[in-house]
């Protein structure tokens, strides 16, 4: 398999997680009204029960992964992740929705877990850092898209549709694994399945000060990601009044993080992951931090959408060479664990990320100001973070080309 074939089909791999969460916002209403939810706030635990799924199973399938190899334990995510989408299409009530959503989560996790861990197989350091942004690219084509998506099926049906769309991606995506993919994990690297081993690699990523850290500050910034995207039907049309145009909007903002992971693909391999990723994080600390000053002194605490739209759209551009690098800069002193650390690491930031990013949603008022506080902060905790990582020294080029 080529490197353009290989990012593609890791990037489409990853992309399934994307398209489960995007792919449902312009449904919620419909599928609020269909099933008898009529709290507002309550739609989002579809989103919720997804990702507390999704972060739970990543605990599992990275030590399976190390013992049993990448592809066996990808299928098995696959399949899980097919047949809850289309048990869905037949659920009776909210409820058996939010079960089978947690359901397709935990099959998800394979796909964001052993497409990090392959990748690390293959890559290492600045190299691995630039992979990574080109799957990141291809990646965030999937939240440009997958709003319209839901909403152009919705127009042939109604909500159901959009998770038989789901479950038919994840087959042909998976089919496609199955016929190029190789086995990536080297022979020498087979960790036993024991509890004892399994703790033993947890002790390894969590005692690492780096990957620790910089896995605590993707989390808090993830956060952020997360707590716009419970909000962002309720923001979008029902502060904005976007009504139709809210895929189109939520496109734009996923294009600009598109485009961002690009240039970063670009740059990484001549001035590194620290600094770019440092400076990164400082505009998406100051974006933010203009953004809340102008929100609270606004009228009403309502920004018009065209400077809304750009402070967010400059904020996220930030978030584009934060996302990839700092994944980098956590997997690189762990290869020789890839799976475990794929796995521990990526339990911390979704489950964390969902959990902060559902108290931002939950404290949605009928403003923005609940999601531009929750921008602020988390940045400033994510760099609190990153100093601890780099001992206080920012921008400092470690990393060797690879």
């Amino acid at each position: 398999m080529g490197k353009v074939e290989f990012i593609a089909l890791m990037a489409l791999l990853m992309a399934l997680n994307a398209l489960a969460i995007d792919i449902m916002l312009p449904g919620l209403q419909e599928i609020g009204a269909s099933l008898g939810v009529e709290n507002e706030n309550h739609r989002q635990y579809v989103i919720s029960a997804y990702l507390i799924g999704f972060a739970c199973a990543q605990l599992l399938y990275g030590p399976i992964s190390d013992r049993f190899g990448r592809r066996a334990p990808m299928f098995v995510g696959l399949g899980i992740y097919i047949v809850s989408s289309l048990l869905a299409v037949m659920v009776p009530n909210f409820a058996m929705l939010l079960a089978l959503r947690f359901i397709q989560g935990i099959g998800s996790a394979a796909m964001r877990v052993i497409t990090i861990s392959i990748v690390r197989d293959i890559f290492g350091g600045r190299a691995m850092a630039e992979v990574m942004s080109l799957i990141m690219m291809v990646f965030m084509v999937v939240p440009v898209l997958a709003p319209g998506i839901g909403q152009t099926v919705m127009i042939f049906g109604d909500w159901h549709l959009i998770f038989i769309f789901m479950g038919v991606m994840a087959a042909t995506v998976g089919s496609w694994m199955y016929v190029r993919l190789p086995e990536t994990l080297a022979p020498e690297d087979v960790r036993p399945f024991t509890a004892r081993s399994v703790v033993d690699g947890f002790r390894i990523v969590l005692t690492n000060r780096v990957a620790l850290c910089y896995t605590l500050a993707s989390t808090f910034i993830f956060g952020a990601l997360f707590g716009f995207i419970n909000s962002a039907q309720q923001i979008y049309v029902g502060i904005y009044k976007l009504g139709v145009w809210f895929p189109v909007a939520f496109a734009g903002v996923a294009a600009f993080m598109a485009f961002s992971s690009f240039i970063n693909a670009r740059l990484v391999g001549r001035f590194g992951m620290r600094p770019l990723s440092h400076g990164a994080l400082l505009g998406f600390l100051g974006v933010n931090a203009l953004w809340l000053l102008l929100t609270l002194a606004w009228t009403d605490h309502q920004l018009p959408f065209p400077l809304f739209i750009v402070l967010f759209a400059l904020a996220m551009f930030q978030f584009g060479w934060i996302g990839s690098n700092f994944n980098s800069l956590a997997m690189e002193p762990l290869g020789h664990v890839a799976g475990t650390a794929s796995s521990v690491l990526g339990f911390m930031g979704t489950a964390g990320g969902a959990v902060i990013g559902a108290a931002i949603g939950q404290a949605f008022n009928g403003t923005a100001v609940p999601l531009v506080a929750g921008f602020f902060t988390l940045s400033v905790i994510g760099l609190v973070f990153v100093l601890v990582a780099e001992r206080g020294r920012l921008f400092q080029t470690h990393n060797k080309p690879v």
